[in-house]
């Protein structure tokens, strides 16, 4: 496993405060010859991208979508406005690059990044497809984001349960993706910003392999960033690795003083 390091970030605002911690890493899994994974952690924004179609082309969707955000935060505005033309570019890359497929070349984008132009800061998550962002708040976890996948759209009609969803033939069909056959926007959230949160990003090679409790059970028993995404890597691993692996796990502290 690449060395794993906890960054920091002390962000100073009018109205206090806050202090961010993160850490992030991914692994090709023990089944998968190509990472077709990609990430993004730096601040203010923090996403994970995963990539499907054929050998390829997922790595080059998750990567050119990642490319570009990475060149928003450069760009000093992180906004849904600043978000959506980014992923306007990437689709654009995406169907340019040389080596892409017509395979259902596309990628998942979830995370959340930071606002803080307003009166009071908040979180803004997006999510594109089944990657997830859960939160643990008041020691109970919670998944912010929904699929958007056929099993999900089941589960919320009431033909399927959660437990028959774990190992459904569809488990892996996502009904929206960064591609280049559709123009597709993120679902938004806006949280507050409050003190101890620990948030989870992820790709669906984890959640393949540790259950909701077991990423609580991992938070908790490791208070550091790194450390608790090593944990999560090595038993996700340890649990069969049957896909893609990637983690990013940012702490928030808002200080009195």
């Amino acid at each position: 496993m690449p060395e794993v390091t906890t960054h920091t970030r002390r962000v100073p605002l009018h109205g206090g405060d806050i202090e961010l911690s993160w850490a992030e890493s991914t692994d090709t899994g023990r089944r998968r010859e190509v990472n077709q994974d990609a990430v993004l952690a730096e601040y203010p924004l923090f996403v994970v991208a995963d990539g499907m179609g054929g050998h390829l082309g997922g790595e080059i969707a998750s990567t050119s979508t990642v490319d570009r955000l990475r060149a928003t935060v450069a760009a000093g505005s992180v906004t849904p406005k600043s978000i959506e033309k980014a992923l306007s570019r990437a689709v654009k890359d995406i169907v340019a690059h040389p080596e892409t497929t017509d395979e259902g070349t596309g990628t998942t984008l979830t995370g959340l990044y930071l606002e803080t132009s307003g009166e009071e800061p908040h979180w803004v998550t997006l999510n594109i497809g089944d990657s997830r962002v859960y939160l643990l708040r008041d020691d109970d976890i919670v998944q912010v984001t929904t699929d958007h996948s056929v099993v999900q759209e089941l589960i919320a009609a009431g033909r399927l349960s959660p437990e028959e969803a774990e190992n459904h033939p569809y488990g892996n069909v996502i009904t929206r993706a960064v591609g280049p056959s559709d123009s597709v926007k993120p679902d938004y959230l806006r949280l507050e910003v409050v003190d101890g949160d620990r948030f989870v990003i992820c790709s669906d090679g984890l959640t393949k392999e540790l259950t909701d409790f077991g990423i609580r059970h991992f938070l908790e028993a490791n208070r550091d960033p790194a450390n608790a995404v090593k944990a999560m890597m090595a038993a996700a691993l340890e649990n069969g690795g049957r896909d893609n692996i990637t983690i990013v796990v940012l702490d928030v502290a808002r200080p009195t003083a």
